[in-house]
């Protein structure tokens, strides 16, 4: 048996359209946003993965428009099996994260598990009439991308000996890690119609919840994406991810792919990120303008990926 909706008109955004965060409304003036997120490591080092965790869960409040208030751990650990020093390193990249994005880290909760998982619950607000959510998406708009693709595959490369670990060290961890702060900032200068970020089912999936939730037709320009480097030729090598498969079976019937991509090509589409970008829907008029402001903010690959038209909800991928 499904459950209902919740019937409280204070509550704006809650489970309908399978949004990135819960928006209740305190006042006219404050609204606050709350999410939770943890992850198992991506990477073996711990500070790393303590920042990416951190900011993977801070993304859900930047990607509703708002800003991130308060923080709380949520910690999984093998203390009978790891040393506790690979804990503290986890928790001072979290730590050091949350303060990155100005916010309070406050406590939080821990548990012995067999696997290492780390994440936030945050808390942030937003105005109201401000909120960004998938759900806005109108023809006519362009979409934008903030972060290349491909964590999923290169993280299980890394692990399988595909790929030297300083290859992403050096070229992926960095952007990662970063925080989708500075796009969320920018867009505020703008007329974002709808947001939301790409994180576990892949931007197919993510952008097939955004057609849906505005009834709208939404095409992706396939060879517009941005996407990691050595990506395409781990799958080329066979390498793969356990969420590729169900992110293709989830969309698959909402979704027309017209382009003539190759298997291996269409994996990308499937690619559960970890700590993805925002993908922005925006009147076409602005998004040049857009576009320069985030790249002027340091939001470098950031790039325009597709449009926004009438008709039935459904995803095609060209």
């Amino acid at each position: 048996m499904g459950l209902s909706p919740p019937s409280d008109p204070q509550l704006l955004v809650g489970i309908e359209t399978s949004d990135d965060a819960a928006v209740y409304r305190l006042s006219n003036e404050i609204a606050m946003i709350n999410t939770v997120d943890f992850i198992t490591p991506p990477v073996d080092d711990p500070y790393w993965f303590g920042q990416i965790a951190a900011a993977n869960s801070i993304s859900d409040i930047y990607a509703m428009g708002g800003t991130p208030v308060t923080a709380l751990n949520l910690v999984m650990f093998p203390a009978k099996h790891l040393d506790m020093g690979i804990l503290r390193e986890i928790l001072r990249g979290g730590h050091d994260k949350v303060v990155e994005a100005g916010a309070s880290l406050a406590g939080g909760h821990s548990v012995d598990d067999e696997e290492p998982k780390y994440g936030l619950c945050v808390n942030g607000i937003v105005h109201p009439e401000r909120i960004l959510t998938n759900s806005g998406a109108r023809p006519g708009d362009t979409l934008v991308l903030t972060k290349p693709l491909g964590t999923g595959v290169l993280f299980n490369a890394v692990r399988s000996g595909k790929m030297p670990y300083r290859d992403v060290e050096e070229n992926v961890l960095p952007t990662v890690a970063s925080l989708n702060r500075a796009a969320t900032e920018e867009a505020q200068n703008f007329e974002i119609h709808a947001c939301t970020d790409i994180t576990g089912f892949g931007i197919a999936g993510h952008l097939s919840e955004m057609a849906n939730a505005s009834g709208t037709e939404i095409t992706l320009q396939y060879s517009a994406l941005p996407i990691y480097p050595g990506t395409l030729n781990m799958y080329r090598k066979g390498e793969t991810t356990g969420s590729n498969d169900n992110n293709r079976r989830m969309v698959e019937a909402h979704t027309s792919i017209r382009s003539g991509l190759s298997h291996i090509d269409e994996e990308l589409l499937f690619d559960p990120q970890t700590s993805g970008g925002l993908l922005l829907s925006l009147p076409n008029d602005q998004a040049d303008r857009f576009l320069a402001g985030l790249r002027a903010a340091g939001v470098i690959h950031s790039v325009s990926v597709g449009h926004v038209e009438e008709g039935p909800a459904k995803l095609v991928i060209e």
